[in-house]
C-alpha cells in the first residue's frame, strides 16, 4: 500500500479523517489510472498502485464481499472498535481484494 494511503487508513477516528481518506483513495486511483494509460498493466493481476478493481461495480463488489468475510476477528485481523475506521478498512479492501 502506498505509504501515504497507508497513514491516512491508520489516522481514521473521525467523519472527518475519514473524508481525507476517501480523497486519498480518490488521488491513489487517479494515479493509477494515469500509469493505466502511459504502461497499460497486464490482464492477469493487479493494475498500478496496486488496484484489483479498476471498475466501481467491481470495487462494491469486493468491499461488500469483504466486509462479510471479515465480520469477525480472526488471527489475521482485528475489526477495529471505531466504526469510522471500521468502514475505512471496507472501502480500502475495495481496492485489494479479489
Amino acid at each position: 500500500m502506498d505509504e501515504k494511503l497507508q497513514q491516512l487508513l491508520e489516522l481514521v477516528d473521525s467523519e472527518e479523517s475519514f473524508v481525507r481518506f476517501i480523497e486519498g483513495l480518490s488521488q491513489d486511483w487517479y494515479d493509477s489510472e494515469a500509469k493505466e494509460i502511459e504502461a497499460p498493466s497486464s490482464p492477469y493481476g493487479r493494475g498500478h498502485n496496486g488496484w484489483e478493481n479498476g471498475t466501481i461495480g467491481g470495487f462494491l463488489e469486493s468491499a461488500a464481499a469483504w466486509a462479510v468475510a471479515s465480520k469477525k476477528d480472526t488471527e489475521f485481523y482485528k475489526k477495529p472498535e471505531n466504526p469510522w475506521r471500521c468502514a475505512a478498512e471496507i472501502i480500502y479492501m475495495g481496492k485489494i481484494y479479489e
